[in-house]
């Protein structure tokens, strides 16, 4: 049964980055999803085109006052899109607002607890807003709100063994013959000569906060003269000179030196909790707002159930139904009081959409970017349920998917490729999913493919361990990973996978190479051969050949267009009107001077070597002293990226593509120890099997590769695995299972074998 409207989003040949006169008609009203390989043009159709249009013209019906203060956004290259609704985009960027932003602000419910405080609590402390830590009225004033103060680490600050003169005091801005140092020296309240070890504890407590008799007067000798200043202790004086200003304001080496000996310490007033005592004193049944911010999700559904109250009771539900849904998607094991920065991108973007869940608006367009991004093939149906009610609501729902299950949803596909980047850009597939099976493209092949299981895995060569590993959720774990081979660490979100391998256990071996999500430093004058490190030879090469100086062919340099900058392109601000980027008429968007294009390297000028692919770069540098280039272009290739041009600028490179990039940077070395977490977000399933030969190589070239992982392909070509679990949370945290994937598959409680056995039966 077709679920289309009768009109849909019509694109008009779109040409943003790399689309070929896309021509595209999108059904309302349904799910439609689109895939292809990374880098194929699923984003720059979506996002790039749909999303920015739509916001851009949802601006244009503000007053000019009020569009002055808006996003602007530039009009996407399309001959023409119509029929557009208002899109709400639901991506993977953090949800932001810095230390004071928590799961409870960002979702409100935080706000319905307080005001469920200020109604039904006793003693009551006043309004709502006495139990905000964002208001002067309820924050801790020791800390501000912010649940923990930067302290002195007194343990890095001391060297116990030494007296004062040996050179105990270990800060550099605090040693021996300094002024700082003399302050401590000459005020007559210590045995200079004696271990700091071997201090009373009355001498301890003045060495650090002053004399308990009064001021004590030292003279000090200065440029200008001799002054008597007040003997402060250590503690105190590095509070007012360091930690009680902006260090902002003072130079880099001194920031850096405070930085390493400080620690961030919960506040010890209010211990972590934020609030004030006269917020902390109110109880309902016998639990404060700071135990309720402390709850895992489930555990406090249960709590504010039991709330019988004529005020709190209706606070109370409003707030059960908001943390129902935080819990049906995936995330009951969150608390409220949870900084939004610590959150992944999956766990962040699984937040936006319960957040949407309670708006009871219809007729909008929500645009998804990988909403199973971090979730357990177990939860993968939990976030297919919520959008297919966002569906059922009235609304139109564009997906950018990897993942089986959730283009199993999609009413409508749109399958972009054939390849990537100069090789994609064309809708190669639109019609059903059972059409996308059958049609032969990329996609429709690895849909109806069923990877079996590795049998034959490798033997280790020893093992790593981690020991005592008691950070977040994980219980005092200790467990031994295998050397060369290929682990692979899994389990439900939340289990406590990323805390055992991406901090415990790189922590405890420093000399682990760590793969993280994290994006790329990119920005528009970033490129493939800056990343890699190869332009500077690029530059010599050139200025080798002709003579001339090798800032002339650097466009951050002397090479760069006077007109332009270097940029390549002008936007010219219209005030209230949207910007226009045009390209730069003198350079013609080369971003190179008129002098620097007229030099060659055989045949070619900067910009033609900028514009070939990592593919036919290699086949160009082929001269002597050329090696380490084409060493570099080839790691590109390998990691199925040979079709970027070397001036592409990592700014327009797709989230698969910008993972690859920094994961070519790690090829080629030998006998290492590397940490890869969920290396493959963004991965079409043709690009995770090449992955997979990248890891394969890896091992086999002697390397020790862990990976933490969610995607089955991955997991069942592992030649180890650990899983985690049972659940998230204050559930979690455990060891269930170290051995081979097919031991695995036989283990009865864990979710992982669970869906090993449901992805081998297809």
């Amino acid at each position: 049964m077709t679920r289309h409207s009768d009109s849909g989003i019509v694109i008009t040949r779109a040409r943003e980055h790399n689309l070929k006169d896309v021509c595209l008609t999108i059904p309302k009203g349904v799910i439609t999803v689109f895939t292809g390989v990374s880098g194929s043009g699923k984003s720059s159709v979506v996002f790039d085109t749909v999303a920015v249009e739509s916001q851009r013209q949802l601006n244009e019906t503000f007053p000019t006052f009020v569009r002055n203060r808006l996003p602007k956004y530039e009009k996407p290259e399309a001959d023409g899109i119509r029929h557009l609704s208002p899109a709400i985009v639901v991506d993977q960027r953090p949800l932001g607002g810095g230390s004071r932003s928590t799961v409870g602000t960002v979702t409100d419910i935080a706000s319905l607890i307080r005001l469920l405080f200020s109604r039904a609590g006793e003693p009551s402390a006043g309004m709502s807003t006495a139990y905000s830590f964002n208001d002067p009225s309820g924050a801790c004033p020791a800390c501000q709100g912010l649940g923990r103060t930067v302290q002195l680490d007194l343990e890095c600050f001391f060297d116990r063994s030494k007296s004062l003169n040996d050179g105990a005091l270990l800060f550099p801005l605090f040693n021996v013959g300094g002024v700082q140092w003399t302050l401590f020296t000459r005020s007559g309240l210590f045995d200079n000569d004696k271990p700091l070890r071997s201090y009373t504890k009355r001498e301890w407590r003045t060495l650090l906060h002053g004399g308990a008799d009064g001021e004590v007067k030292i003279e000090l000798a200065t440029r200008m003269g001799t002054q008597n200043v007040t003997y402060e202790g250590i503690v105190d004086r590095f509070n007012r000179l360091y930690l009680n200003r902006d260090l902002s304001t003072l130079s880099k080496r001194t920031r850096d030196a405070v930085e390493r000996f400080t620690t961030d310490a919960p506040c010890p007033a209010c211990h972590g909790a934020r609030l004030n005592q006269a917020a902390l004193a109110t109880r309902i049944n016998g639990l404060g707002i700071a135990d309720h911010m402390a709850m895992e999700v489930t555990d406090l559904i249960g709590v504010l159930e039991k709330i019988d109250h004529p005020l709190g009771t209706p606070i109370a539900q409003a707030a059960v139904e908001g943390l129902r849904r935080i819990d049906d998607i995936g995330l009951g094991y969150l608390h409220l009081g949870r900084e939004t920065g610590s959150l992944s991108g999956g766990e962040g973007q699984r937040l936006k959409i319960v957040r949407n869940l309670g708006s009871s608006l219809t007729g909008m367009t929500y645009i998804f970017d990988e909403p199973s991004t971090g979730l357990h093939p177990r939860d993968v149906h939990r976030v297919g349920r919520l959008l297919t009610q966002l569906r059922d609501q009235g609304n139109t729902l564009l997906i950018v998917e990897h993942d089986r299950d959730v283009i199993a949803l999609a009413d409508h596909v749109v399958d972009m490729g054939p390849g990537a980047g100069v090789h994609g850009g064309r809708v190669v597939f639109e019609g059903s999913v059972a059409g996308l099976r059958g049609s032969g493209t990329l996609t429709g092949r690895h849909l109806g493919r069923t990877l079996p299981l590795k049998t034959e895995v490798r033997t280790p060569t020893g093992h790593v361990a981690v020991t005592g590993a008691s950070l977040h959720n994980l219980r005092d774990v200790s467990v031994d990973v295998p050397t060369g081979v290929l682990t692979a660490v899994t389990g439900v979100a939340g289990s406590g996978k990323s805390t055992l391998m991406s901090e415990v256990f790189t922590a405890q071996h420093p000399e682990a190479v760590f793969v993280d999500q994290g994006a790329i430093g990119a920005n528009s004058r970033s490129t493939p051969a800056t990343w890699l490190g190869i332009m500077d030879t690029v530059r010599k090469l050139f200025a080798d050949a002709n003579g001339v100086p090798a800032g002339l062919f650097s466009f951050n340099s002397t090479g760069a267009c006077p007109a332009c900058g270097g940029k390549g392109s002008l936007t010219a601000d219209m005030a209230f009107a949207d910007p226009v980027t045009t390209v730069c008429e003198t350079c013609a968007g080369s971003r190179y001077s008129a002098e620097a294009l007229s030099y060659r390297l055989r045949g070619r000028t900067v910009t033609d070597v900028l514009a070939l692919t990592a593919e036919e770069a290699c086949a160009f540098f082929t001269g002597r002293g050329e090696r380490g280039v084409r060493s570099a272009l080839g790691t590109l290739v390998e990691v199925g990226l040979g079709y970027l041009t070397l001036g592409q600028p990592l700014s327009t490179l797709s989230g698969g593509e910008r993972q690859r990039l920094k994961l070519a940077g790690h090829l080629g070395g030998r006998g290492g120890l590397y940490v890869l977490d969920e290396p493959t977000t963004g991965l079409h399933m043709a690009d995770v099997e090449i992955l997979q030969r990248l890891l394969d190589r890896l091992v086999d070239d002697g390397n020790t590769v862990i990976v933490i992982e969610h995607n089955l392909d991955i997991v069942k070509q592992a030649d180890w695995v650990i899983d985690m679990g049972p659940e998230g949370g204050r559930h979690g945290g455990q060891v269930l299972f170290t051995g081979t994937p097919a031991r695995l598959l036989k283990h009865r409680t864990s979710h992982t074998a669970r869906a090993l056995r449901q992805g081998l039966d297809g």
